[in-house]
Formats: C-alpha cells, structure tokens, sequence
C-alpha cells in the first residue's frame, strides 16, 4: 500500500508537493468541492485521471475512508528520454533502449526492467495511459535493477520514436509479422527495441513508426510468449550481435 494516497486532502497535498503520481482515480459521483481542485491540479500537472466506479476507488485503497479520491504514487522518480541520451553518450556507447507500448502487468514491467539492467540497456520508456508504472509492485519484481535503470514517462509513445529517430536510433518493433527472426535481423549500432502490450502487441500507429520488424519462430500450438519472456529474448539477442558472441 506504499505506492498509493487515499483521500481528498492528502492526495491534494501530494499534489502540491510534487510527488511522482502515476495517475489519479476519482469516483464518477465525487465531482465536487475539494475534488474539483484534484482533478484541475492533476490536469495542470499533465497526470491522468480515470473515473471509475465508487467500489473500484474502495478495492484499490482497501479502506472505506477513501473519500472518492485515490492517487497512484511512482515509487522511483522518473527520468527523460534527453536524459537517457545524455547518460549513453556520457558512457560512449550506442545507445540500446527500450520501449513499451502498452504494458499492463506490473510483474512484466519489473521483469523487462530487470533484464534490461542485466544486458546493460540504457533505459526504458512507457506511457503514461493504458500503461502501468512505476509502482511497488514493479519496483519488487525488478530486483533492485530500478535503483540503476531509468525510465521515463511519455504522453505518446509515438512522438518519442520519433525523438529516437532524430538522435540516430533505428526502431525495431518486436511483432509476430516480422520478415526476420531476430537471430537473422542486424540489432547492432544505436537501437531502440519496441514490446506490446501482452494481448494486443504494437498498436497499429506505432507499428507504423518502426523502421523494421522482428519475430521470434513460433512451433508450437501457443501463438505468443509472455511479455517479458518475449522481451527477454529480444535483448539478449541484441547484446549478443553488440558483443559479437
């Protein structure tokens, strides 16, 4: 329950002081007073905010004083995409990022992460909308691995490959209509690696967006991997054409 704020003043508080807040969730029926303050504050600040049913706000904060209010908090402060440039080009190296369209599961985030840091990426970037973030959860999972990789938050995902393009990174969109195996697909030089959502995979715009794309053989009856498996082998296909192994 650390990555969460319940209640219209300390939300209001949270807010103001400047926390890291994924996103905020205010009951449909809670529209006034105080509430009316949240939600313009978090649209000052660019946060997202999701109205759901009373019940879903009394699920997430586990508490019956939640006063239609919960926040979402980051438990890692989030970094910039020049930020992640500027820290590969401190290390003189190609830079190796990657990008998540879409991620929903907590666990698969934290394992992406993981395995990230262990093939010596240079950060990672997720939306802020239908994405999760930085949440305990996440931070569990990735086994210490979020203390030394960064990650930043993107409004749209599509914008931000283009921002990587602009700093010389081809794209490679991870997809199951790819004309290569990644074995057999060049994944060296200044990279940035694209995984989709666990159901639905790229989004159509950002599919469009990538210079190439790649798969990974399929012979059994289950059309996909998981995610983080899926992501897994990606990267340390792209760390093995790095180091010529």
């Amino acid at each position: 329950m650390d990555d969460r704020i319940f209640g219209r003043n300390p939300v209001l508080e949270a807010l103001k002081a400047g926390r890291e807040v994924d996103k905020i969730m205010v009951s449909k029926d809670s529209k006034d007073g105080s509430i009316k303050k949240i939600i313009a504050l978090a649209k000052e600040k660019k946060i997202v905010v999701q109205y759901v049913e009373k019940a879903k706000i009394k699920e997430i904060s586990n508490s019956e004083a939640h006063q239609g209010v919960v926040a979402l908090i980051a438990a890692y402060e989030y970094s910039t995409i020049e930020e992640i440039l500027e820290k590969a080009a401190l290390k003189n190296k190609t830079p190796f990022i990657l990008v998540l369209d879409e991620i929903n599961d907590p666990h698969n985030l934290g394992s992406i992460i993981r395995t990230a840091e262990a093939v010596g990426a240079d950060g990672v970037i997720i939306g802020k909308r239908r994405s999760v973030g930085l949440t305990a959860v996440v931070a569990k999972t990735s086994a210490g691995a979020l203390e030394y990789m960064p990650v930043a938050k993107v409004t749209n995902i599509s914008q931000a490959i283009d921002t990587l393009k602009k700093a010389g990174l081809w794209v490679a969109g991870a997809d199951l209509g790819g004309e290569k195996n990644h074995y057999e697909s060049d994944l060296k030089g200044s990279i940035a690696l694209v995984i989709g959502n666990e159901g639905k995979g790229i989004s159509r715009l950002v599919k469009e967006k990538c210079d190439f794309l790649v798969k990974l053989p399929m012979d059994g009856q289950i059309a996909s991997l998981n995610a983080s498996v899926a992501a897994a082998v990606f990267m340390y296909e792209i760390y093995r054409q790095r180091n010529d192994m």
